[in-house]
């Protein structure tokens, strides 16, 4: 099963979302499919951002990782 999401596009993403591109550009080369699927809506990746790192500050690397991995396949996702 396949759906897709509306995005922004990066010519025309403006304020925070323009920001939000701009880092993932800088850091990475390019927007990363997950900020992607927050453009409509960049309040909210900033807020999932912040819950992530609240989460993520009281666990090792390795056991976010496996546990994010033991979650996508509970879920059945193939990405």
């Amino acid at each position: 099963m396949g759906f897709f999401i509306k995005t922004v596009p990066n010519q025309e993403a403006t304020g925070k979302l323009r920001e939000f591109y701009d880092q993932d550009i800088k850091e990475d080369g390019q927007v990363s499919n997950t900020t992607r699927s927050f453009s409509l809506l960049p309040e909210t990746w900033e807020g999932w951002k912040a819950l992530i790192k609240s989460v993520r500050k009281n666990m090792r690397l390795r056991d976010y990782e496996l546990t994010t991995l033991a979650a996508a396949m509970e879920m059945g996702c193939t990405f």
